[in-house]
């Protein structure tokens, strides 16, 4: 098993406006993965969302957690998706900031 994706987002806001952000933004999230798009996605409580991406034909389980002053998205990759690991880690890094603008 590929070992996850996990990439911090640092941020000023309250953990009540990066779920509005988060809620709002998950389609942008999912478009990270080549050819991806949410399957659910849900709140586990104040600090943890989990959701399911659908990325060729794979389904790619993921969390993003609330951490203090920081979000840490965490992507388990499928072993045939583990070759965009990379790319997809680049583009969290690069693009994941403005999800919560």
């Amino acid at each position: 098993m590929p070992e996850p994706v996990t990439v911090d987002i640092p941020h000023s806001l309250t953990n009540a406006d990066v779920r509005a952000k988060m809620d709002g933004g998950i389609t942008k999230l999912a478009g990270m993965f080549p050819g991806g798009s949410v399957v659910d996605h849900r709140w586990e409580d104040d600090q943890t969302m989990r959701f399911t991406v659908s990325a060729l034909g794979q389904q790619v389980a993921s969390r993003v957690e609330l951490l203090e002053g920081r979000v840490r998205a965490t992507i388990d990759l499928p072993p045939m998706l583990a070759l965009f690991a990379d790319k997809i880690r680049s583009k969290l890094a690069k693009d994941g900031p403005g999800l919560l603008k």
